[in-house]
């Protein structure tokens, strides 16, 4: 079973940016660098987190552009090591997150080689559905007695 699965059982009326997701997903192809999670924290408000172990903030460039969320990171100079293992990666990345409509990019933070980007999705009041009251035709007949009258 995949993961966005079981998003897609827990959700409702986010399809579209459930699919937007795993086609992103579907692009990256088989690189999973860097790994990464993408959470829902409240009704409007999602969280993607990626471990950036070994990456410091002015390493990292984000970019929200309208629809997507680019996420860059590419090290300074590499410098002089002498390395007897090295399991923790520095090779450059590019991850991409294709968003719904009206998902806008909030904050982001860095903290214990995790990047957290917090995003919302506000829809403006205009395009958010609204009741509309039903004439029972009551009003109708009430002015028809009246003339009558």
């Amino acid at each position: 079973m995949r993961t966005l699965d079981m998003l897609w059982r827990s959700t409702v009326g986010f399809d579209r940016l459930l699919d937007l997701i795993d086609d992103s997903l579907r692009l990256t192809g088989e690189d999973n660098y860097p790994p990464y999670n993408i959470e829902r924290t409240g009704e409007d408000h999602y969280q993607i987190s990626l471990a950036l172990a070994g990456f410091s903030p002015d390493e990292i460039t984000i970019t929200a552009e309208q629809n997507v969320l680019t996420v860059e990171g590419r090290k300074a100079e590499k410098g002089e090591h002498n390395y007897l293992y090295q399991g923790i990666s520095q090779r450059p990345f590019r991850r991409v997150f294709n968003l719904a409509d009206y998902v806008q990019v909030k904050s982001a933070s860095f903290e214990g080689g995790l990047l957290k980007i917090d995003l919302v999705r506000e829809v403006p009041e205009a395009m958010k559905p609204r009741k509309i009251a039903i004439n029972a035709g009551n009003e109708a007949q009430q002015i028809e007695h009246k003339k009558a009258a």
